[in-house]
């Protein structure tokens, strides 16, 4: 009878444990602005951990006089591509610390590819046309994503604890919020953005 009590309370008390102490679990989070209007293109990672796994590949293509994706999130040590797709020849750069690269004139159906090693934003511009601005944000995070269309991003949280929120065109740019390994409803972040600047 011992044998058989002693992994019946085990499990009991396994089973009693508050959510999210068990295992790691999925937190999804709801980016607006100031007037409650969804966020694209946000940026939502976790504490700095062990370096992510590349995988994939990553783009930031040039057509119609314009960087797509606008924002772009990469874990440190990929490569991104940079394929021209535009009938004009481009120059494309970067000045940020950590980041730093030069892409010397190229034309249509051409690309060339970067490493990004230092975890951090990288901002991109074009030499030749300076309304082209985008920006990849590099991450030594164990999760992380952009937030959608209608600002919603989900990512499997190893554990409770801070996450960071960037946007290039937010008041601050870097917002932190307290997140649990796992919740059942999204987690609601407002950020102060500047007035649009852009096309994005």
């Amino acid at each position: 009878m011992k044998t058989l009590l002693f992994p019946l309370i085990f499990a009991l008390c396994f089973l009693m444990l508050p959510a999210g102490m068990a295992q790691a679990g999925t937190v999804t989070f709801k980016i607006v602005d100031a007037s409650g209007h969804p966020v694209e293109n946000a940026v939502v990672m976790s504490a700095p951990g062990a370096k992510p796994s590349v995988s994939g590949t990553y783009e930031m293509r040039q057509e119609d006089l314009t960087f797509d994706p606008y924002v772009l999130v990469v874990p440190a040590g990929a490569d991104v591509v940079f394929p021209n797709l535009d009938r004009v020849r481009h120059h494309v750069y970067s000045f940020s610390k950590g980041n730093r690269f030069e892409l010397k004139l190229y034309g249509k159906e051409d690309a060339r590819s970067v490493t990004f090693e230092t975890p951090g934003i990288a901002a991109i511009g074009c030499n030749i046309h300076d309304e082209m601005v985008a920006y990849i944000r590099v991450v030594d995070s164990a999760a992380y994503g952009k937030t959608n269309a209608k600002g919603e991003v989900t990512l499997n949280i190893p554990a409770a604890g801070k996450v960071t929120v960037w946007h290039p065109d937010a008041m601050g740019r870097e917002t932190s919020v307290d997140a649990p390994a796992a919740a059942a409803a999204p987690i609601a972040v407002t950020l102060k953005m500047k007035p649009k600047a852009h096309a994005h």
